[in-house]
């Protein structure tokens, strides 16, 4: 029924200018506004992902994006710069800047968006 569907996928924050901001300007994605809604233009466009306000929002508690990156270092030192703080989980092994590299997985390191969303960057080759 819906194999031939462009479907995607979309998430809740509680301040969609703030999301804009952030997603365009820090992490500078590709973004549109259509009908008041945010749209992220993941993978040249191919893959939109709606934002949407939400007002009795609460964070996810899982990841919602992964940034995959050729070099997870620079990419988390850049966005150091940017304001972006990593979170630290116990258990995960993770350096001082926040990245995990451990044995059963490639390097990771985990930050939010203003709405305290969960998002990755991942280096997987």
């Amino acid at each position: 029924m819906f194999q031939d569907t462009k479907a995607f996928s979309g998430f809740a924050v509680d301040d969609l200018d703030a999301a804009r901001e952030f997603y365009g300007e820090t992490l500078g994605l590709r973004i549109s506004t259509e009908m008041g809604l945010l749209n992220l233009l993941l993978a040249d466009g191919e893959r939109p992902t709606l934002v949407y306000p939400k007002p009795d929002f609460e964070p996810a508690t899982y990841t919602i994006l992964n940034f995959p990156v050729a070099d997870i270092d620079e990419v988390v030192d850049k966005l150091i710069e940017r304001g972006v703080a990593f979170e630290i989980y116990d258990g995960f092994g993770q350096d001082e800047k926040g990245i995990a590299r451990g044995d059963e997985g490639p390097p990771i390191a985990w930050f939010r968006d203003p709405a305290g969303n969960i998002l990755s960057v991942i280096q997987l080759d």
